[in-house]
């Protein structure tokens, strides 16, 4: 059997691993990086970049890059770039296509499957459209698994004792929480908990409000209405962060912003206050920000991580102290605070010998080795993340499968007519443990006809769901008198057709054929991207040892260089490259 890779698929970076004489190893890039930024951007030209380049280029290319968009996959958002409209599936899949190429260049060969993670409490529709990212990227996705699990898998492979971990996994854009029961190459999940609407971004966010309050406060400048501007702020607050983990407090500053005129009324006084010249110019708008700040104004994030955590120890029925080890997972939790309250809830220091940006595609890659045979002697049993059932009468939720119920799995109802002489019955299918259906997830309807005419209460329909090793599901309902059946399997309406999947495959292998040819241009972005990071650092090492004016030089041609990518003309951003290169070889 061929090779699989293994990919989580982040928020905000992503990172594929493959199973290597019997080790997980992550592939590094085509920039020579472990991790690869989950951004996609278009240039003036229609050029597609993805990654690192991507990223590089955001600030002066805000309105055609996109950031973050596994915040919305398995919903109908729409990004427009240049007149058209994509599904977070399509630009997922050049993401994943990325990934593919860079793994196909690592190993000699072309790669057809991958296990792709997703968090544990995705539903069902944001399973089905992870999947469909995969096929339009070219990849057969053999499987579907948790981030936590994935990262259970990459830890506990070599132990034998059996033990009870928790998984904390905060990322970019989604924080899960799951038990399992390991050891000895058996691996059970036995609860999952989390929510989809939390992570990473939510604490930069915080730094972001903060700093654009701070620049309006000191220095009369509204960030917030320049969206360049807006865009380097939030690059900013994503590194300020970070920096917070390691040290007590970090400043930051936006030279070339483009100013606002100063506040009518504003004396000398003022303006020398704001850091402005006679003519209303800004000179050096500088903020700051302490560690201390930084926890008080994302308490409330960090109180939301507390409910999850609670529930999944109730569903598992376990103590906190009964828990033998916590696994911390995502970048995020890196975060001094986070690792604090762990260590408030459990009584114990949280396991950080891992990388907590790369397990999970370690696991990734496990799970793919076991499913391709190159690992024996592992068995996983996973878990649907919320319940699964159907509405009936007076807009109740039946649940049919529970939450973390072991899969894959079946099971089913029987269910009669609400009414005499009823001859069709509507299925309405729902995920979640409110006991209102339209508190619930909708994934989909169909209807069962010709069901034989009878009083009320005497029709007898089974309803049966199946759930496959994907978290994928099936629903099926049968008139047991006449055996006459229907079914569906579950694609709400915000997710691809078959058609409109097979469409996007054929123009995303027209795309590659495309980026075959820009080639050369591809790699004028990456020598691109590789000097502004050179350049920024050695802006950062040199702070104090050169003049302020040199320093402010380099970052003006770093910008110019990004304002040359978001173009997406390969002479000019070669030329800027260059300018760059022979201005810091001048040092």
């Amino acid at each position: 059997m061929t090779k699989a890779i293994g990919i989580d698929l982040g928020t905000t970076y992503s990172v594929a691993a493959i199973i290597e004489d019997g080790q997980a190893k992550v592939i590094k890039n085509a920039e020579g990086e472990n991790l690869t930024p989950s951004v996609f951007a278009e240039t003036a030209q229609g050029h597609k970049l993805v990654g690192s380049v991507a990223k590089s280029q955001a600030a002066a290319n805000t309105e055609k890059t996109v950031m973050s968009i596994k915040r919305h996959i398995g919903s109908d958002y729409r990004v427009s770039l240049n007149g058209r409209s994509y599904s977070p599936q399509e630009i997922s899949s050049f993401i994943l296509r990325k990934i593919k190429s860079d793994a196909e260049n690592y190993l000699g060969e072309e790669v057809k499957k991958a296990v792709i993670t997703v968090p544990a409490y995705f539903n069902d529709g944001q399973r089905q459209a992870t999947k469909d990212a995969g096929r339009i990227a070219g990849l057969d996705v053999i499987r579907i698994i948790n981030e936590p699990t994935a990262a259970s898998l990459a830890y506990g492979l070599d132990r034998e004792d059996i033990q009870t971990i928790l998984v904390w996994d905060l990322g970019g854009g989604t924080f899960d929480v799951s038990i399992l029961e390991l050891g000895d190459g058996f691996f059970h999940v036995k609860a999952v908990s989390g929510n989809t609407r939390l992570g990473g971004d939510d604490w930069d966010q915080r730094l972001l409000d903060y700093f654009a309050e701070k620049f309006l406060n000191e220095h009369g400048v509204d960030i917030r209405s320049d969206k360049y501007a807006l865009q380097r702020l939030k690059e900013a607050c994503e590194k300020a962060k970070r920096e917070l983990s390691c040290q007590p407090g970090v400043k930051i500053s936006l030279p070339f912003i483009k100013p606002a005129c100063p506040p009518a009324g504003w004396s000398e006084a003022d303006r020398a206050r704001a850091g402005r010249t006679q003519n209303g110019k800004l000179k050096d708008p500088e903020v700051s920000i302490d560690r201390e700040t930084f926890e008080a104004i994302t308490s409330d994030l960090r109180e939301k991580l507390v409910g999850p955590t609670r529930l999944a120890l109730s569903d598992a029925r376990l103590s906190p102290d009964e828990i033998d080890r916590i696994v911390l997972v995502g970048g995020s939790t890196r975060m001094p605070s986070v690792r604090e309250l762990v260590e408030k809830i459990f009584n114990k220091k949280p396991y950080v010998k891992i990388n907590p940006d790369e397990v999970v595609g370690i696991g990734a890659a496990v799970q793919a080795g076991v499913l391709t045979g190159e690992i024996s002697d592992v068995v996983l049993v996973d878990v649907t993340p919320l319940s699964l059932g159907v509405e009936t009468q007076g807009g109740l939720f039946t649940k049919i499968i529970h939450r973390n119920a072991a899969i894959p799995t079946s099971a089913g109802q029987i269910f009669t007519n609400a009414e005499d002489n009823q001859a069709v019955m509507d299925i309405h299918v729902l995920q979640g443990e409110r006991e209102m259906a339209v508190d619930n997830f909708s994934l989909g309807q169909f209807q069962l006809t010709d069901i034989p005419t009878l009083p009320r209460g005497k029709a007898h329909v089974e309803v049966s769901f199946k759930i496959d090793v994907n978290g994928i599901v099936k629903v099926s309902a049968q008139e047991l008198h006449t055996e006459k059946q229907t079914g569906i399997k579950i694609d709400a309406s915000y997710l691809l057709s078959d058609e409109q999947v097979k469409q996007a495959v054929s123009e995303a292998e027209a795309h590659a054929e495309e980026d075959m040819k820009k080639r050369e241009s591809l790699e004028i972005n990456i020598q691109a991207d590789s000097m502004i990071r050179a350049a920024e650092l050695v802006v950062e090492e040199k702070k104090g040892k050169l003049s302020t004016s040199y320093l402010r030089q380099i970052e003006s041609v770093i910008f110019k260089v990004k304002e040359a990518m978001a173009q997406g003309e390969s002479g000019l951003i070669k030329n800027k490259t260059e300018a760059l290169r022979k201005l810091l070889e001048k040092m």
